[in-house]
């Protein structure tokens, strides 16, 4: 069987394009791409806010539960 050749491809993607249409595809690569791009977002946000609790001890979510812990027993 083997691996498929240019022309399997080829043939492959001209019956997409007549199912979807191009508007769609192109509709659905552009909600891909934002989807990417908010992902690589979010990743470079969390590495920064990681970054800003390890500087500053990184106990900020162990302070922020003793005291709830702390009200609820007051």
């Amino acid at each position: 069987m083997g691996s498929f050749s240019i022309w399997h491809w080829l043939i492959v993607l001209v019956i997409v394009v007549l199912v979807f249409g191009t508007k769609k595809l192109r509709n659905i690569g552009q909600d891909l791409g934002g989807a990417v791009k908010g992902f690589k977002d979010g990743m470079k946000e969390s590495e920064k806010s990681d970054d800003a609790q390890q500087k500053i001890g990184g106990d900020t979510i162990d302070v922020q539960a003793r005291e709830k812990t702390d009200k609820l027993h007051s």
